[in-house]
């Protein structure tokens, strides 16, 4: 069941009410954006992943996307192997492992954590922003799909 309200400001929110004796079959999820910065002092980025983090699943998972030609056009002398060897170490530590270094015996909440924190590098991470999902691994792919390709 869902209900709409409108904003004082217009905008059109709705929630979904939970009736006793109904079960909900989605989880809280948690993600950002990975953004590429290759001008820290321009502030000029383009969006290149996202990291999704979904306590109720034990989920932390991160899909990457660099668009070269994008990059290069604010930049171009960008460090397109570095940024892609640092974006692949992003998706390193969220899979947890060999791969995520002094990070491996973290918990995923943990991992996102860190990975979320601020950070003055040509990759950072964008504000963290909340939804819901029955497939968290699904729902990395969606926002790839919707906020990076």
């Amino acid at each position: 069941m869902s209900e709409r309200h409108i904003h004082m400001a217009g905008s059109v929110v709705e929630r979904h009410i939970i009736r006793g004796g109904e079960t909900n079959e989605r989880d809280v999820y948690e993600y950002a954006l990975l953004r590429i910065v290759p001008r820290v002092e321009r502030g000029e980025c383009i969006n290149a992943g996202v990291l999704v983090y979904c306590r109720a699943k034990g989920y932390v998972g991160a899909r990457t996307h660099l668009d070269e030609a994008r990059l290069l056009a604010l930049d171009p002398a960008a460090d397109v192997a570095g940024i892609r060897a640092a974006l692949g170490a992003v998706e390193g530590v969220c899979g947890g492992g060999d791969t995520a270094g002094q990070a491996a015996g973290d918990d995923p909440g943990r991992r996102f954590r860190w990975l979320v924190a601020p950070r003055s590098t040509v990759v950072q991470p964008g504000p963290v922003h909340t939804g819901l999902t029955a497939d968290p691994a699904a729902e990395t792919e969606r926002l790839l799909d919707l906020l990076v390709r």
